[in-house]
C-alpha cells in the first residue's frame, strides 16, 4: 500500500464520519443555543436543564438518521473492501 492511498482512506473516512455526525451535531449546537437563551433570560443556571434536553434531541435525531446512517456505512464498508481487492493483488 502506497501512502497516497493510505491517505486516501483515511480522507474518506473521515469524510464519512463528518457526514455522519452532522445531523446531531447540528442539532445539538441549535438546542444548546436555544437552552442558554432560556437559561439567560430566566436566570436559572441549573446544568441538568442544559444538559438533559440536548441529550433528549441527540437521541432523537439519531433515530431519526439511522437507516441513512447505517446506508452510509453499508456504502463506505463496501467501496474501502472494493478497493482492498483492488490493491491486495
Amino acid at each position: 500500500m502506497s501512502d497516497a492511498l493510505v491517505m486516501t482512506l483515511i480522507q474518506r473516512a473521515l469524510e464519512t464520519l463528518l457526514a455522519i455526525i452532522g445531523p446531531m451535531l447540528g442539532v445539538a449546537v441549535v438546542v444548546g443555543v436555544g437552552i442558554s437563551l432560556i437559561q439567560t433570560l430566566t436566570s436559572i443556571q441549573d446544568q441538568t436543564f442544559s444538559f438533559a434536553p440536548r441529550v433528549a434531541a441527540i437521541f432523537g435525531i439519531f433515530l431519526l438518521t439511522f437507516p441513512w446512517i447505517l446506508q452510509v456505512l453499508v456504502s463506505f464498508t463496501n467501496a474501502l473492501f472494493g478497493d482492498f481487492t483492488l490493491y491486495i493483488k
